[in-house]
């Protein structure tokens, strides 16, 4: 399978740099696989549009402040480092933590050199300092960080870190994008990006989908760097996804199963939910075991789905993994169609864009 066959033509002014406000109101395609046919609604629809007893599955994944804006030590010039993962404890540096990091200028911050990151008002408020321990592959960096006052490297990168908004969003990160740029159900913090389709719901949606006996379940995956990563080879089945951490805890685990025996729709929200779900082991009895973990799985056409039975997805990149997993679901021809009808009735595109909802 090429690369090519997962291109479609995307006006640059399509691209949305600011969400729909309220969360509800963004526009949702509606595409029917069976019967071939899209509709044109609203994320607010969907009380009316799912069935009572269809399971909504979230990722409950939370969003940190992982870019970090700084100066080199005693240069002063800028430095950037984007964290990815978790900090892991430095033995004997109490408060001290190594990270995984993407760091620019890289090719002039060799191990040893130092940084210090502050605040929008230098001088005044919490800092960080910080030394690149390690080079590793592709411009990543192992750094070591701590605030010299003692307090948690995780309460100084909560304060003073930027929201680390996708590279097409063209304008500097603003306050209310720390909200924004975040679910209403956030609960897990880990991810350097948002899992966009929840970025719809509301509290006032979710209780109306309740209401109307639409049930819903957690799962949690930490979207890492690589849900930016581009394909870069011509044969899609050579492309590799960055394992990320993830979690089914045993509640949800039982609530997918029980919704699986008794024939009713499982529709997870997003990408990276499906990945989870896709992700999923059964146990003797055939129900799914609760898991904690990494999956680096890669779904492209051919997949053969055990678990989905819908899927609430933003509109993805050109020739993206993305893209791919939900060609996978709803059909390449089918999907590409419906992002063209989309592209032609002004819909909003990728993470603060519209959304569709694949059945």
């Amino acid at each position: 399978m090429n690369l090519t066959e997962f291109e479609y033509e995307l006006p640059e002014e399509r691209i949305a740099q600011r969400p729909a406000e309220p969360r509800d109101s963004a526009r949702l395609l509606v595409h029917r696989v069976a019967e071939d046919a899209t509709e044109h609604r609203t994320i607010a629809d969907l009380p009316g549009i799912l069935r009572g007893g269809d399971l909504l599955v979230v990722n409950d994944t939370r969003v940190f402040a992982a870019r970090l804006l700084g100066r080199r030590v005693p240069s002063g010039g800028a430095v950037e480092c984007l964290l990815m993962g978790m900090g892991r404890a430095v033995d004997g540096e109490p408060g001290a933590e190594e990270w995984d990091a993407l760091v620019h200028p890289g090719q002039k911050l060799k191990p040893g050199a130092r940084m210090v990151f502050e605040g929008r008002a230098q001088g005044h408020g919490p800092a960080l300092h910080g030394e690149i321990l390690a080079r590793r592959f592709q411009g990543r960096r192992t750094v070591r960080l701590w605030d010299p006052s003692g307090g948690p490297v995780s309460d100084a990168v909560d304060a003073i870190g930027h929201v680390p908004l996708p590279p097409y969003i063209d304008r500097a990160d603003r306050p209310d994008d720390r909200e924004r740029y975040q679910t209403v159900y956030a609960r897990a913090r880990g991810s350097v990006a948002a899992p966009t389709a929840g970025l719809h719901f509301t509290e006032t949606l979710l209780a109306e989908l309740a209401a109307r006996g639409v049930q819903r379940t957690d799962v949690t995956l930490h979207v890492g760097y690589g849900t930016f990563k581009p394909v870069r080879v011509e044969r899609v089945e050579d492309h590799t996804v960055d394992p990320e951490g993830f979690a089914v805890p045993a509640a949800s685990a039982a609530a997918i199963s029980k919704a699986r025996r008794e024939g009713r729709r499982v529709i997870a929200v997003g990408t990276t939910t499906a990945r989870v779900l896709e992700s999923l082991s059964s146990g003797p009895s055939g129900d799914l075991e609760p898991a904690r973990g990494e999956t680096g799985i890669f779904i492209y056409p051919g997949h053969q789905f055990r678990l989905l039975g819908g899927l609430v997805t933003n509109f993805h990149l050109p020739r993206s993994s993305l893209l791919m997993l939900v060609c996978a679901f709803g059909g390449r021809d089918r999907v590409l169609a419906a992002y063209r009808e989309a592209v032609a009735a002004g819909y909003r595109f990728y993470s603060y864009g519209d959304a569709m909802l694949v059945v």
